[in-house]
This record gives structure tokens, C-alpha cells and sequence, in this order.
């Protein structure tokens, strides 16, 4: 690994000499799909600007900004191979959203398959990249503040990382040299709308394939000029050519008032004075993915796989294809919904991501909380220390009959475990060596793992899961089945942990008009433990085994860490709101009457403060939250108002002039 290591900074050095993007160089592709074999480089973008072809011809709605684009979608581009430089970037639209250098390098590296797993034809897929420390950026990330605040945690808009989505075309071409065609289309974007997003990379990397470049300049304009702002709780129709989206972005909770949906309705109204016909698709869900599509061949291990996902374990996920790997780390990911998945998860992981030593050499021993999907084999021999490692099927055919197989040869396994070439389930020695060994058996689909599940499965949810297989049950039916039950598996063990939380709120007599807003009592593992007794998980899964050994174990992920941050924040919110509420409503003439004039004047300076935080948080919110006692956000800033007023007109004219009140 060392060897490896050396060489590939070799490489690095060799070719940060130069890389120019010019149209001669993009026009000939290479049979090899595998980065490992192309040119290194890490100057992508530094020529881009003056080299890249931007069309100059844009249509004539052309806007002074791409406020609208800019919520939805970055930017698209055209990575295409070229047979000195290896990937490059050929085309990016809008050019003012160019990337970093960091970023065009790990986009170009990560638009191709890293394997020579044979793609032929067209694969899509999506991949995670890191978005680069740049302080103008982290001022337009605000734009998304209001919606994180509103929408549910798997839809909000991450403040570090953007998601890719790849269409990859490969295809023989005997007047190219070597004979290969490979391009990529790639669709830069904020938002985990993985349904809508793969929706429009299908149509739009055709067009582009059929009529060329100006295909992603129109589509950019046609965003930013007919599509709504990005708001939580309404749907919204998306035109693009001559189809339209129908979503539905779905609001966290009913904690807030439903707003009037006013760019519905102007969507509404633009697509009726459209002159071309657009065929409507309804979306019904933005971001929920197939599950029973990567869970199939190993639906008697979701239980384990439930926990490794729910306490944030280290898995890497080993296929053939990034369109595999993609969707089953997508998957894992689902399993513990709506819990928020908080560690690190890449869909897509190639050794030339530019956090590549971070997350397989700088960690250690001990490898991070990360779900990492990959294709290239070498990553089999570089992670042989990871604890959890899940081989996919190759094909889809393979994995059709590895289901039939399956059915009828499933039995009880020891906690490592493999599917074998047969189809029948296979149990392991523990070893997790055997992975590299010459007889073929680690190459097997199927869980390797050493962890031993704190829970029994379900059996009888199982057999209705593989009945279904026999029976030739729809997918999204058996998708449904498994969704569902997930989503109580994960709730029973949520909802203990969300009445302890609860019980953490300090009682009303605590909170003073007069006194700074208490704090939430501090969260203790073993206070919380000892109420599993009335109330725990068990009352509502029919899962037996060691909830408290699981529930130890979450404490310490970072799963445990980011829904207790969300829930503390929310709790001191939620005080500091009944705080004001009362301050609003208590007698302050009174309180004022043996008061000095210099007390009068410190809590009309309190006052004013908590106004100005209070009217931030009403522009930052697109809704108003309803008090306890029934009171809007606005009547508590009016009623604030209105104490000011009242102790202003305790004070001498002199002293308003002097403190500027």
C-alpha cells in the first residue's frame, strides 16, 4: 500500500504542470473507463475560464440573476475522456457557478466508473462531493435557512457538500480511436430530490446527446425563469421542455401554520399561458428510494443492517457498478427513517476523491462512521480492516435468480455471514481476512461482519418478504411492506428517547418575566435507561433482545449527537419563547414603580433586544409559530412593543434624548 501510495503522489506531482481544456482535446474517448490507468491531474479548472466553449447566443429572456436556478440546481456540465488527459471538463453552464479547482477535479475523476466493470450503454448514478471552503459560498448557503428550518431532515439542504447526478454513456465507435465513445452529463445541486433530479437527468442528458451543448443553456434559463422559489409545504409544478414535475415538498411537522402557497399558484398560471403541450408526471415522493431494489438478495440481514446504519458503524459497500453501489448506500441510509442519518455517507467513492487519505489512511485503526460505496476492487484489499463490508449482486439477471435461490434455501446463519455463488446462505468463520482469499468465497455477494445483532429479527416479516419473491409480488409493493415496517421498527426506538427529552423541559413556575430563560436539564444515559421498564421500545415492536445494550450503543454515534443537538436547540427555542411570552404579559407598570430610572432603562434595553432577535426570527421563518397559550409570534412582538412604550413614558423627556430610546 505504501508502493501504491508513493506512486500515485508521483503521479499527482508529474501532472500539475499543466492541464488545458481546448476543444481538440475532448473529442476522443478511450475503451479504459478506470482512472487508475488515465493521466493524473489536479489543475482541472485552472484553464477552464479561458479555454471552456461557453456559447455566447443565450435566449432572449436572458436573466440579470439566477436567484431561482441557483435553489435548485449549481450548474450542469459535460465531462468527457480524452485520450492524453484523461477526464476532463468539456462544458459547464451556467458559467457563473463555475466550480472550485478541488471540485472539477473530484467531478471529473468521479463522473466515470472507477473499475473496468464493462458499462456499456448508459448508467446513472450519484455521488457526494465536498464543497470547498469558500466564504462567499457560506454567505449564499443563508438562502437555504428558512427551508432547513421547515422541511424534514432527510430533504434539508447540506451546508458542506453538494450532490452529483451522472448520466455516463459508453458505446463502441469505430471512427474514434480505440473505439469507445465516453462522455457524461451531470446535474450539480444542493438538494437530496434523488427521484425529481433522476427524472430530469434522463431526459436531459438524451437531448444533450441528441442536439448538443445549447440543450443545457436552455434548460438553465427555462429553470430560473418559469420554475417557483423553493418553499416547504406545497406542490409545485416544474416545467422542462415538454414535460412538468409535479412534486410535493413535505413540511417537518404541523408545529407551524400552513402558509398560502402563492408560488403554486403562479406556477399554475405559467404553465396555462404556455404555447407547447407538457406531459405531466407526478412525483410522489422527492427523495424515497426502492428499497426492495438493493435489499433483496440480503432481506434476512436488514435487521443488522438496521443497527450498523442506526448507530453509525463503518461499512463499505463493494459492487460492479456506481448505479449499484449509489442506490444501496442511498438505502442504508433510509433504513433508520426519519431518524437523520448524521455520520458521513459517500453513494459514490473513487481513490482519487480528494478525501480519499482522510477516510481510508489519516483514521488509523479505527475506521470513521462512513458508509462508502465503491467499485474499484483495489478498496477490497485497502479496507480488509473495516468491520462490515456488504458485496453486491453484479447484474440484475444474477440477482434475480440469487432471489428464487434464496427462497428456497434460507436457514438461520451465524452473525457472519455470506451469500454464495449458489444462492443459498452461507455461514462464515468470522474472519474477515477470508475476504482476500483465494478460493473465491469472499467475492460472494452478501454481509461480512463480526458485529452480533442486540435484536432478534422478525422471521415472520421475513417469510412475507421472501413470499412475495416466490409470488412474483410488484416491487414497490414489497418496497412499501419493508418501508413500513422500518419506519415503526425505528419510531419504537425513537419515541422513549423523545419522552425522556420531553421530561428534560423545566416546569412553568421556573419560567420568569424577570429572569433570564432557564436551560433544559442535561440528558443522563442511566435516568433515561431506567424508564425503559414502563415505557420502553418493547411496548410497541414485536422485536425481542438487549434494547438497552443498543440504546448504549447509540448514545455514542454521531446519530445520537445530532438528533440530541436538534432536539436541545429546539427545547431552548421553545423556552426562550415562553420567557418573552411572559415578559409580554406581565405588569411592567407595576413591577416599575419602585424602580430607579436606571432599572426602567436597562429593561427597555433587554426589551428592545429580544424585539430585534424576535423580528429576525419572523423574516427568517415563512410561517408563525402558534404559542401554548394560542398567540401568534406577531402578537407576542406587538405586546413586547407595547411594554416598551409603556416604560418609555415612565422616563423624563431628557433621559429618552440621552439613551436614545
Amino acid at each position: 500500500m505504501d508502493g501504491i501510495q508513493i506512486q500515485m503522489e508521483n503521479m499527482d506531482k508529474d501532472n500539475k504542470e499543466s492541464y488545458n481544456i481546448s476543444a481538440e482535446n475532448t473529442k476522443q474517448p478511450s475503451s479504459n473507463p478506470n482512472p487508475q490507468t488515465n493521466e493524473v491531474n489536479n489543475s482541472l479548472a485552472s484553464n477552464v475560464d479561458e479555454t471552456m466553449d461557453i456559447p455566447t447566443t443565450t435566449p432572449t429572456t436572458m436573466p440579470t440573476d439566477w436567484s431561482t436556478l441557483s435553489q435548485w440546481i449549481r450548474c450542469m456540465c459535460i465531462v468527457t475522456f480524452d485520450l492524453n488527459l484523461g477526464q476532463a471538463l468539456e462544458f459547464i453552464y451556467p458559467k457563473e457557478f463555475m466550480p472550485s479547482e478541488q471540485e472539477v477535479t473530484n467531478i471529473c475523476y468521479m463522473a466515470f466508473p472507477d473499475s473496468n466493470s464493462g458499462c456499456m450503454g448508459d448508467t446513472k448514478f450519484h455521488m457526494r462531493l465536498r464543497m470547498s471552503p469558500d466564504t462567499s459560498r457560506l454567505k449564499k448557503s443563508q438562502q437555504f435557512r428558512c427551508y432547513n428550518s421547515d422541511c424534514p431532515p432527510v430533504l434539508k439542504v447540506d451546508q458542506s457538500h453538494y450532490w452529483g447526478f451522472v448520466y455516463f454513456r459508453q458505446k463502441r465507435d469505430a471512427n474514434l480511436p480505440r473505439g469507445y465513445f465516453q462522455k457524461s452529463f451531470i446535474i450539480i445541486t444542493r438538494l437530496p430530490f434523488f427521484n425529481l433530479f433522476y427524472e430530469m437527468l434522463t431526459q436531459l442528458a438524451q437531448k444533450y446527446f441528441n442536439d448538443g451543448e445549447e440543450v443545457l443553456v436552455q434548460a438553465c434559463h427555462q429553470i430560473n425563469n418559469d420554475w417557483p422559489q423553493l418553499q416547504v409545504g406545497g406542490t409545485f409544478n416544474l416545467p422542462l421542455f415538454d414535460q412538468c414535475y409535479q412534486i410535493l415538498v413535505p413540511r417537518a411537522s404541523s408545529r407551524k401554520a400552513m402558509p398560502a402557497n402563492d408560488s403554486s399558484v403562479d406556477s399554475i398560471e405559467k404553465l396555462e399561458k404556455m404555447e407547447r403541450p407538457l406531459t405531466v408526471k407526478i412525483i410522489a415522493s422527492v427523495n424515497e428510494v426502492e428499497l426492495f431494489h438493493s435489499l433483496s438478495f440480503i432481506v434476512d440481514h436488514m435487521y443488522t443492517l438496521w443497527e450498523l446504519v442506526l448507530t453509525a458503524e463503518p461499512i463499505v459497500v463493494v459492487g460492479t457498478s456506481p448505479a449499484d453501489c449509489s442506490h444501496m448506500v442511498q438505502t442504508l441510509v433510509a433504513l433508520i427513517a426519519p431518524l437523520e442519518y448524521c455520520a458521513e455517507a459517500r453513494p459514490y467513492f473513487t481513490i482519487h476523491d480528494s478525501e480519499f487519505k482522510e477516510f481510508t489512511r489519516e483514521c488509523g485503526k479505527v475506521p470513521p462512521p462512513l458508509i462508502l460505496g465503491v467499485t474499484n476492487p483495489f478498496f477490497i484489499k485497502l479496507l480488509k480492516d473495516w468491520p462490515h463490508m456488504l458485496r453486491l449482486v453484479d447484474n440484475q439477471l444474477n440477482m434475480q435468480r440469487q432471489q428464487q435461490l434464496a427462497f428456497k434455501n434460507s436457514r438461520n446463519t451465524s452473525s457472519v455471514t455470506s451469500l454464495n455463488g449458489a444462492g443459498g446462505l452461507k455461514s462464515g468463520n468470522g474472519n474477515s481476512s477470508s475476504l482476500n482469499g483465494s478460493n473465491g468465497e469472499g467475492s460472494a455477494p452478501g454481509l461480512y461482519t463480526k458485529y452480533k445483532p442486540y435484536l432478534k429479527k422478525d422471521k415472520s416479516l421475513i417469510k412475507k418478504v421472501l413470499l412475495g419473491l416466490k409470488t412474483k409480488r410488484p416491487e414497490h409493493v414489497q418496497t412499501a411492506l419493508l418501508r413500513r415496517h422500518l419506519l415503526e421498527l425505528t419510531q419504537s426506538f425513537m419515541i422513549p428517547l423523545e419522552r425522556y427529552m420531553a421530561s428534560l423541559m423545566p416546569l412553568q413556575k421556573d419560567i420568569s418575566p424577570f429572569k433570564s430563560a432557564p436551560n433544559a436539564n442535561a440528558f443522563k444515559l442511566d435516568d433515561f435507561l431506567a424508564t425503559l421498564e414502563l415505557s420502553g421500545p418493547h411496548l410497541t415492536s414485536p422485536l425481542k433482545g438487549d434494547w438497552k445494550g443498543l440504546y448504549r450503543r447509540f448514545y455514542n454515534s454521531p446519530n445520537f449527537r445530532g438528533w440530541y443537538e436538534s432536539r436541545h436547540k429546539e427545547l431552548q427555542l421553545t423556552l426562550q419563547d415562553l420567557q418573552l411570552q411572559a415578559l409580554s404579559e406581565a405588569n411592567l407598570e407595576q413591577w416599575a414603580r419602585d424602580k430607579q430610572e436606571v432599572e426602567i432603562i436597562d429593561m427597555i434595553l433587554k426589551l428592545k433586544q429580544k424585539l430585534n432577535l424576535y423580528n429576525d426570527k419572523l423574516t427568517n421563518e415563512s410561517s408563525s409559530w402558534i404559542g401554548s397559550n394560542g398567540n401568534t409570534a406577531t402578537n407576542t412582538r406587538d405586546q413586547i412593543r407595547a411594554q416598551i412604550n409603556c416604560m418609555k413614558e415612565l422616563l423624563p423627556n431628557d433621559l429618552k434624548n440621552v439613551v436614545n430610546i
